[in-house]
């Protein structure tokens, strides 16, 4: 008898087991897309997360292996790297007032993370995200298809969630597309926003859009406000599932995605929220939208605020 052919399964490492990496580890696990290494540098608590997903896997109906680690060489050949390491927000907080402390973390968990899986697609999740993608970009030295931020999937998810809501609609029936830094200067692009096809202008009231596009861009801190002990979590891990999911099964999907642009829409070398068709590869090409002149300029004033706080976290790096 022959002996049996040993197959490469995909691997997914997860760097920060809190709750948008452990609840990111049981969606990638639960939809079979890919055996997962759950990081953290708390000893014990990613082993312990791991071997709970590994006992509901009977029950769950998959066989994806899922393991719990301190170590970065357990991550080696992964094909994605996804960073959600780093401080939550607090009530009160803006994703910026993260900058500081989150920069050190980031850039040394893909430091890390590249040295054992060069050939890895990196996500990075952990806010202020637009900043931090930035600067893992820098710290891996990877092309720029290679290394992208999670937001717009949010942002739009969120859009999208609050005109269901308002219309008593199918969410899945609901269309809507985010742009711009994953904060206040986000650009819900409003006339791009649909139920099966019908814009939301034909829908809704002026007013109603900016009570929803308000709601949109403080999506995040109104979960903050109400929990008071923590940020969200279920959808910021639905939305990086989705990306993961693109990239594994080369779907091409178009997606809004924190990307490092060298002059399209008029923007260089700044990550910002924009269009991109996602696969194998990682990001296969940048849609440029024919944008109004307030949403180019809305667009605009997100990036230099990105770029700002860039050059603020690089000179915290500096210091330090």
């Amino acid at each position: 008898m022959s002996s049996p052919i040993a197959c490469h399964l995909p691997r997914v490492t997860i760097v920060g087991a809190g709750r948008v990496g452990s609840t990111l580890a049981q969606r990638v696990a639960e939809k079979n897309l890919a055996d997962v290494v759950l990081l953290d540098i708390v000893e014990g608590m990613p082993q312990g997360l791991a071997l709970d997903l590994l006992e509901a896997r009977a029950i769950e109906l998959h066989n994806r292996q899922i393991v719990g680690t301190n170590n970065y060489a357990d991550t080696a050949g992964s094909e994605i790297v996804v960073i959600t390491a780093g401080l939550p927000r607090k009530p009160g907080m803006s994703r910026d007032d993260l900058l500081r402390t989150n920069a050190q973390i980031v850039v040394e968990a893909a430091k890390n993370a590249i040295a054992h899986s060069p050939n890895a697609i990196f996500i990075v999740v952990t806010n202020p995200l637009d900043v931090m993608t930035y600067l893992a970009w820098q710290a891996t030295g990877l092309p720029r298809n290679r290394i992208m931020g999670m937001a717009g999937v949010l942002d739009s998810a969120r859009f999208e969630t609050f005109i269901a809501l308002e219309l008593g609609v199918l969410p899945a029936d609901v269309k809507a597309m985010v742009l711009g830094s994953h904060g206040d200067l986000m650009v819900p692009l409003s006339r791009y926003a649909t139920v099966n096809g019908v814009p939301i202008t034909e829908l809704l009231d002026e007013a109603t859009i900016d009570r929803l596009v308000e709601r949109t861009r403080n999506g995040g801190a109104e979960i903050v406000e109400l929990m008071q002990t923590g940020g969200a979590f279920f959808a910021p891990a639905s939305a990086t599932s989705v990306m993961v999911e693109s990239i594994l099964l080369n779907q091409s999907r178009l997606l809004p995605i924190a990307t490092y642009l060298q002059g399209e829409y008029g923007l260089e070398d700044v990550v910002i929220g924009v269009p991109c068709r996602l696969g194998c590869g990682g990001i296969e090409s940048i849609l440029e939208l024919n944008l109004s002149d307030s949403e180019s300029k809305a667009l605009h004033t997100s990036a230099q605020s990105v770029r700002k706080n860039i050059e603020r976290s690089q000179e915290i790096l500096a210091v330090k």
